[in-house]
């Protein structure tokens, strides 16, 4: 709804917009609703964003996850804030999974790769890596007042109720740092170890896909997967692409030692099962 509301409200017809192939599916529909001319660039390409930015146009905006939500990997923020300032383009970031997990103290993908300050909208999300529910739009004071005034998701909505408010802000003020490094570890034993077993892991975040490409495959393989009390979600298309269904895990602080040693063991027969 943050995505909805912020993105159709600061965009507009005559516009260009540059998104990421790999968007989330909340960014796709938010620029058909702007009205403003979509370029999809290659997945983290920096060379074709280059190239199809020098399109002419009033306003150019581009658009990008910081974690992406299905492959787990990194935006290249340090090239993308770049070549935005050369075309003074626009730069927006949904960091809906990398907010409250990566970066200094948590604070996000744009503060791990050094340019929060380069970044023009941030667009996150309270219900993930914060544990609370809703989400949340930051930028300078003139655009905060531009989406409170037109955007449509915003005005035209039932507020948070304020317990969900209370929750959320005890949550930032809290200290998340041991969490933080719990999830680290976390991710790491769990990423280790399913390579150990022969599982291919690209992954360095706490989103984990396991590319299956086989759709049946995936949904037996999460089937045996959950039989056994480890739920990974397959997933399919149309929400990835067709012959790339996969198991998306996602890794949390609170997964105990224990956990992913019995995670793994079952992976492992999964392995022998499926692979």
């Amino acid at each position: 709804m943050a995505n909805l509301g912020s993105i159709s409200a600061i965009a507009k017809k005559g516009d260009i917009i540059l998104s990421d192939e790999l968007n989330h599916a909340s960014i796709i529909e938010a620029c058909k609703l702007s009205e403003a001319k979509v370029i999809i660039y290659k997945h983290n390409d920096i060379e074709d964003l280059t190239k199809k930015i020098k399109s002419k146009s009033k306003n150019k905006f581009i658009i990008t996850e910081g974690i992406f939500s299905m492959d787990g990997d990194l935006a290249p923020l340090k090239e993308i804030t770049e070549i935005a300032q050369k075309v003074n383009a626009i730069t927006v970031v949904d960091d809906a999974h990398g907010d409250f997990v990566i970066g200094k103290e948590g604070k996000g993908t744009p503060n791990y790769f050094k340019v929060e300050k380069k970044i023009d909208l941030y667009i996150s999300s309270l219900s993930k890596g914060l544990g609370s529910f809703g989400g949340y739009v930051a930028s300078q004071n003139n655009v905060i007042d531009l989406c409170i005034n037109k955007s449509k998701s915003f005005i035209y909505t039932s507020a948070l109720p304020s317990f969900l408010i209370e929750h959320s802000i005890k949550r930032i003020e809290s200290n998340r740092s041991l969490q933080k490094t719990k999830l680290e570890n976390n991710i790491e034993k769990l990423s280790s170890g399913l390579k150990s077993i022969g599982y291919e892991i690209k992954s360095k975040t706490q989103i984990i896909p396991i590319i299956l490409g086989d759709e049946k495959l995936a949904m037996n393989f999460g089937k045996f997967l959950s039989d056994n009390g480890i739920f990974a979600q397959p997933i399919r298309y149309p929400t990835v692409p067709k012959n790339q269904a996969r198991l998306r895990i996602s890794v949390t602080a609170w997964l105990s030692n224990t956990d992913i040693e019995k995670s793994l063991k079952i992976f492992e027969k999964a392995y022998k099962k499926f692979m």
